[in-house]
């Protein structure tokens, strides 16, 4: 499985590592991913899911079956 977030699509991003001579080595900044289990009303039950910490704050807001919706996710798989 892809370190990618299930809702945002969010996923690891190419840097760089820069010393105190400027000397710069490729370094890759993951995705602070968590599992999650989120309550979906409208199935009436638990999904869990593997989500982006800025993906979870946002889901308190949003609610799940609209980024779910905007994602292209069916919650009945999960």
């Amino acid at each position: 499985m892809s370190r990618r977030c299930m809702l945002t699509g969010k996923k690891a991003n190419n840097g760089y590592a820069v010393s105190h001579s400027h000397r710069r080595t490729k370094k890759l900044q993951q995705v602070n991913l968590q599992w999650k289990r989120v309550w979906w009303p409208e199935g009436n039950r638990w999904v869990r899911l593997r989500l982006s910490a800025s993906a979870i704050k946002t889901l308190e807001s949003k609610g799940i079956s609209a980024m779910a919706k905007e994602a292209g996710l069916n919650l009945n798989q999960y």
